[in-house]
């Protein structure tokens, strides 16, 4: 095997023990708290958003806002008056149905809509009395949260946690006039829009909230909402607001000064220094202009330092655009807009100076040329330290940002890992301020910014005078951060495992350049993927082989994950395109061999295998997951057989395992008309449908019942690892080898009867049809009678011989050669 060793076994700290069973709501031994409904008031964007979010994880929501002012044309055409329900909930029922329509959407799937009922503000408020947590998420205005907060407090029910959703309005002022009871179970939950998607969730307590409900909330939102939390200073925008902000505002004004336009700045601002492609003015049309603006108004408000003022002081430039309506995506047209010509859509940038459109201009320099291509490192190497306008620009912008941050630890967090986690968490950044300092070198960023003339913060001048300036230093399997105080470790929850950590604690077994194996602890093993894009090849392969060696007489289980943005696209696919274009027929056929073989050893290990998927788990990457005796999903899974998108059909098992998981919901010795399920298997696999969430794919039956979803992707591996050891608890035996009923000749008719009328319909092209019978085929077990049982090696071989004969095919090679060129698919 390639660049890989393996150690002995007494390097290895492999401590076997049994673990309890997990108590429903409890992690880590701690039990959680109990929250099994909610209150929603304000049904707006982000309240139907929040209200969405709980649903997804069970809890059942009441939803609230106002009841109307004026009847539509609508209601009073239907006869309705103020006192019909229909009239008086209009505004939560509307932010309900909202849900259905936004895209992406905010639900795992359609159903947890059910568990949000609507209410209003009149008649609904004695309803408070029966929920756990009430969430207010009106207007941003201090006045009329503390007016609601008046109202809600005669039905509040002590024990009853209390937040607001407010991005940066005070939570102490908010709650003055308050019982004391009340003030203790308040504080501040600031969701980031959307609730679903954006991870992060600051916890603002005030100086009276109760410690104990800081700490209940903080473990709830991580273990039962899946968000990374963050607790922050009841200061002005909080933590990723007051950075990310000043961080907007400072790149206008270097922007100004150096005389970029919009598309210059957004070039250099995205990808290029680790931040999201929407970059600077992408973002800021996303968010909305006019939501900016109130945002950094709210600290010219708030702060005393007259400079800090100035610095969140928006240019006259940004509120002429708020006059005008040029506010960004939803009204349209902000600092880019969308226009059609002669019947094409074109993209249009705002020039700052005659505030008028103007065709984007394309922008290049050297230092941005010289890092496409590489990891963040060099990247953002070859970008700040460069002499040209970018390296300036973007030098002057990290510059700044840092310094800023710097200044604010203690103030609005106490340490710079909550401001890190918090920037990357809310604003996606690759690296927080001080993990971008360490990459680059704290001593040499620090001289750089002396030799510029500027001050650095008490305490980061004590870091320098470490023999060794670093933010974050490894000791043992510990991280530890400095900040005000000297280091202090970072402590991880009792629900996450860590990788990178246990990685650097040396607890690597052996791998190559493509996957490791790495020693979890209590006798469990991981296999992670790192290969570019985690796509699957020879490397992976031979190190999973190694594996399944040492669970035979080191380990009692083995979980298969990583860290990487996505668990598996699936196969290396330009290897494939190669082999083709070169007529290698025969290494083809090896490696589809050698794939199923590695995918019948997950299915067949002497000891439990858990796979812990997340985000894109395509095509191999499904197939490996599929293998598992388990699957702990993160929420966040985007799960699907999706070879037919280029041509091909699963082939590594994964139609195989498919049928499998269709076969299974018929129990043993009912008599059963299997067509209907099959029908699923080929429409889910034909049509390449992929999971909009972890629920999702167990609707469309990628997950089984027995599977597990899990909302905080932080979480995964723990969690695998833990299901790991209640197989072992309770006595595993790898699963023995099943016959398979197959649907045969008639119900290879009967696909293929629905395939040639979606052909007579133009629905689909002669190719999408050659490519549906080859699946069909194999679905149904070849030409045998309906009702013949058949083993898996059986449906494997009908797999791999359908696979060679499609890829042999130049449609299908160029289907392949267009998704690897540009990212779509190709019907031809």
């Amino acid at each position: 095997m390639n660049e890989h060793s393996f150690k002995s076994g007494a390097a290895r700290d492999v401590n076997r023990r049994n673990v309890d069973a997990v108590i429903p709501g409890q992690r880590g031994g701690i039990r959680l708290r109990r929250i099994t409904r909610a209150a929603v008031l304000g049904a707006g964007v982000m309240g139907a958003g929040i209200a969405a979010h709980l649903a997804n994880v069970g809890l059942r929501v009441l939803l609230m806002d106002m009841v109307p002012k004026a009847l539509t044309d609508e209601e009073q055409a239907r006869g309705l008056t103020f006192e019909d329900r229909a009239v008086r909930n209009r505004l939560a029922e509307a932010g309900k149905a909202r849900l259905l329509q936004e895209s992406p959407s905010p639900l795992y799937t359609p159903q947890a809509l059910d568990l949000i009922e609507t209410g209003n503000f009149e008649d609904d408020l004695h309803r408070l009395s029966e929920v756990d947590w009430i969430i207010e998420a009106i207007v941003e205005d201090l006045g009329a949260k503390r007016a609601l907060l008046e109202r809600v407090e005669p039905y509040w029910r002590e024990g009853t946690v209390v937040s607001t959703n407010t991005s940066g309005i005070s939570i102490a002022r908010m709650v003055e006039g308050r019982s004391p009871a009340f003030r203790r179970h308040f504080l501040g939950t600031h969701f980031f829009n959307p609730p679903r998607y954006l991870p992060l969730l600051e916890l603002i307590p005030h100086p009276e909230t109760d410690p104990k409900i800081v700490e209940d909330m903080r473990r709830f939102a991580e273990v039962k909402l899946g968000k990374g939390v963050v607790v922050a200073k009841d200061t002005p925008n909080f933590i990723a607001n007051r950075i990310g902000t000043y961080g907007l505002l400072v790149t206008y004004r270097t922007m100004e000064a150096m005389g970029l336009s919009v598309e210059a700045v957004d070039a250099i601002t995205g990808e290029a220094m680790g931040r999201p492609k929407s970059a600077t003015f992408r973002t800021l049309d996303v968010v909305g202009l006019d939501t900016f603006l109130h945002v950094a108004n709210n600290v010219v408000a708030n702060v005393s330092d007259p400079d800090e003022k100035a610095a969140f002081r928006a240019p006259d430039v940004f509120r002429t655009m708020v006059e005008r309506g040029l506010v960004g995506q939803k009204r349209g047209a902000g600092f880019y807009k969308q226009v059609r010509e002669n019947g094409e859509k074109k993209i249009l940038a705002l020039d700052l100076k005659t505030l008028e459109y103007r065709p984007r201009q394309a922008f290049s320099a050297p230092s941005l040329v010289a890092g496409q291509g590489k990891d963040l490192k060099t990247r953002l190497e070859r970008l700040l330290f460069a002499d040209d306008v970018a390296g300036r620009f973007a030098w002057e912008v990290t510059k700044k940002t840092l310094l800023y941050a710097a200044a604010k630890v203690g103030e609005i967090a106490d340490s710079p890992a909550d401001i890190d986690r918090a920037m990357k968490l809310g604003f996606g950044w690759s690296l927080g301020p001080f993990e971008l300092w360490d990459l680059l070198g704290v001593r040499r960023v620090a001289e750089r910014m002396k030799k510029e003339g500027e001050t650095l913060p008490d305490w980061v001048e004590a870091l320098l005078r470490e023999p060794e300036p670093a933010f974050y230093r490894q000791e043992g399997t510990e991280v530890v951060v400095f900040g005000r105080g000297g280091y202090a470790p970072i402590v991880l929850p009792p629900e996450a495992l860590s990788l990178k950590r246990l990685k650097a604690a040396g607890r690597t077994i052996g791998g190559n350049r493509s996957a490791s194996l790495v020693d979890l602890g209590d006798g469990v093993l991981a296999l992670e993927f790192h290969s570019k894009g985690n796509a699957l090849g020879t490397d992976i392969v031979a190190v999973a082989n190694e594996a399944f060696r040492l669970l035979d007489d080191h380990f009692d289980g083995l979980v298969v994950g990583n860290e990487g943005k996505n668990f598996s696209a699936g196969a290396n696919l330009m290897l494939m395109l190669m082999e083709a274009e070169d007529e290698n027929w025969d290494e083809i056929d090896r490696l589809v061999r050698e794939f199923q073989a590695f995918t019948l050893r997950i299915k067949y290990a002497r000891r439990p295998v858990v796979a812990a998927p997340f985000g894109m788990t395509l095509g191999g990457g499904y197939e490996v997951a599929a293998a598992a005796d388990r699957i702990v999903a993160a929420a966040e899974t985007y799960m699907g057989l999706v070879e037919t998108a280029v041509g091909l059909i699963p082939a590594g098992g994964g139609t195989k395992e498919f049928l499998l998981r269709m076969v299974e919901r018929v129990p043993e010795g009912v008599k059963l008309d299997l067509q209907p399920l099959v029908n699923h298997a080929f429409e889910t696999i034909a049509m390449a449908k992929v999971s909009t969430s972890g629920e999702d794919a167990r609707r469309l039956g990628y997950l089984r019942p027995t599977d597990a979803v899990v909302p905080n992707r932080e979480h995964l591996l723990a969690e695998a690892k833990r299901a790991v050891l209640e197989l072992v608890r309770t006595g595993y035996t790898p699963p023995a080898p099943r016959k398979i009923p197959v649907v045969g000749e008639p119900g290879y008719a009967t696909m293929r009867l629905g395939i040639y009328q979606l052909q007579n319909r133009r629905a689909i092209t002669d190719h999408d049809a050659v490519i549906a019978d080859k699946l069909a085929f194999v679905l149904a077990g070849g030409r045998v009678p309906k009702g013949t049982l058949v083993d898996e090696q059986y449906l494997l071989d009908l797999e791999r011989e359908a696979f060679l004969s499609l890829i042999g095919m130049p449609k299908t090679r160029a289907r392949m050669a267009h998704m690897l060129k540009t990212g779509k698919p190709l019907r031809n």
